[in-house]
């Protein structure tokens, strides 16, 4: 499992950090878990919301 950091996500995702950190507070996003005081989010689950995000092509 390959934890990633908020700047990570934010890349992968092409959004700003500031962005990803919105989504937590509003409780939307990637499921992220918070180890002492930082936030890390499992990549799988990152690609999997991602996933879920898009819509087919028609």
């Amino acid at each position: 499992m390959k934890l990633l950091t908020l700047n990570e996500v934010s890349e992968m995702l092409r959004v700003s950090p500031n962005t990803v950190s919105y989504w937590v507070y509003r409780g939307v996003g990637p499921k992220s878990v918070k180890v002492g005081r930082r936030r890390l989010w499992n990549e799988v689950e990152v690609l999997a919301w991602l996933e879920a995000q898009s819509t087919p092509a028609q």
